[in-house]
């Protein structure tokens, strides 16, 4: 009699553990950065046989957002990110696909990365792509140091973190913007009270006040905020 194949991947309850766990982490964070942060620790954890992992996020307009967990493959992500052209998480951030590279050092398509690859004792990539709605689109990239790494069992541990972490990102995103916007109009209230002027001269000292310090007008709603809060 023949017996069914084994299911391929993590058991399902592990799985369960390992998004709970992530949940909390990222959640929990005091700020977007180090919700970033605390997903690279934990990816380069999570997926066995991983040296590092890194995130890297594109938005409309703005520079790279990009962090990292583990040394090896360190230079690769600096190469990489500092051109903001060529390499596997630039590439399934883009395209919206898993990218793999069996052989980092080897690959023909990002020659750039070969000799730091070849430095750091990196082979095997794979990039799983990062979408988030409200404002980027970016990868989670994770780098082994044997050739042909991973599995499909570990592909699917690191596209179930991915996937909950677009989540958890976007969510954190809505988070921040919302306190953004409670901080815009606490320092609209502030200015109003100091000048005695209308709600819509307030927002336009706010406007010009950003435009020549050079900062956006969160920024400068905060730093209205905290004068304010110590004069008081």
């Amino acid at each position: 009699m023949t017996r069914p194949a084994a299911p391929v991947g993590p058991h399902p309850v592990e799985l369960a553990g390992l998004l709970h766990e992530l949940t909390a982490r990222l959640l929990s964070a005091d700020t977007f950065t180090q919700a970033l942060e605390r997903l690279a620790a934990f990816a380069a954890g999570a997926v066995p046989g991983a040296v590092r992992a890194s995130i890297v996020l594109i938005g409309e307009g703005g520079p790279l957002t990009h962090s990292g967990h583990g040394a090896p493959g360190a230079a690769v992500d600096a190469i990489q990110y500092a051109a903001g052209t060529t390499g596997p998480g630039l590439e399934s951030a883009r395209t919206r696909a898993m990218v793999t590279a069996p052989d980092l050092a080897t690959d023909a398509r990002w020659p750039e990365l070969a000799e730091a690859a070849r430095t750091e004792g990196i082979h095997a990539v794979a990039a799983i792509p990062l979408d988030l709605p409200r404002a980027e689109v970016g990868a989670l990239s994770l780098y082994f140091d044997t050739a042909e790494a991973p599995g499909a069992d570990h592909l699917l541990t690191a596209m179930a973190v991915a996937n909950q972490s677009e989540i958890l990102l976007d969510e954190l995103r809505r988070r921040e913007a919302q306190n953004a916007g409670a901080a815009v109009d606490r320092a609209i209230g502030v200015i109003i009270a100091q000048r005695g002027c209308g709600v819509q001269e307030a927002y336009d000292i706010l406007r010009d006040t950003a435009q020549r310090l050079g900062l956006d007008r969160h920024a400068v709603a905060d730093r209205l905020i905290a004068v304010a809060a110590r004069n008081a």
